[in-house]
């Protein structure tokens, strides 16, 4: 979202070129026009977006699970989180991974906002939302997914920021928006 006094800042596509399109992501190249009016290149990934929850249990704890991130080459600490199928509303998509990757459904549901996640080199969109009021399923995750449920309370989760076990960018992010819409007088 620009405002008109942003104008001196946007950059303006040229062309556009496919370089690489998978089951996941589609990088493309684009030319640019700058604000000065010379052109550059901008190479990004392209990604459907994701939806990403903080669930929370009557007792305050928070809803988190532990996989392994072949990107990383570990197993990581993260809310559940998963991406847009094609056209896809994000508070369903949350609502849908939730029960898929933990069993759980939620009562309520609140938007925490959006995250961009890497802006320097991706168009990814994460949509997070508080879920609350949880009620235990049975999980059905992917064929493919391999995940650990469990919960800490929010202490444990700063702790677990502070002491580097949590280092995934949705998750601090996200933990970070649900702290600020617990103080009293926001939202």
């Amino acid at each position: 979202m620009s405002s008109s006094n942003d104008a001196h800042l946007i950059e303006t596509q040229v062309s556009s070129e496919e370089i690489f399109k998978g089951k996941l992501l589609h990088v493309v190249r684009d030319e640019v026009r700058l604000p000065n009016g010379n052109n550059s290149t901008r190479e990004y990934i392209k990604h459907p977006g994701a939806a990403c929850m903080v669930a929370e249990f009557e007792d305050g704890k928070l809803l988190l699970l532990r996989q392994f991130r072949y990107a990383t080459g570990r197993v990581m600490i993260e809310f559940p989180a998963g991406k847009l199928d094609p056209k896809e509303n994000p508070l369903v998509c949350a609502q849908r991974e939730l029960k898929e990757e933990t069993g759980y459904w939620a009562r309520s549901w609140h938007t925490l906002g959006d995250i961009h996640l890497a802006i320097g080199y991706s168009d990814e969109v994460i949509h997070v939302f508080h879920a609350n009021g949880l009620v235990q399923g049975e999980a059905m995750p992917d064929q493919d997914e391999f995940l650990e449920v469990f919960s800490a309370t929010p202490e444990e989760i700063e702790q677990m920021i502070r002491d580097n076990r949590i280092t995934d960018a949705k998750t601090t992010s996200a933990f970070v928006r649900w702290q600020l819409l617990r103080r009293p007088g926001i939202v």
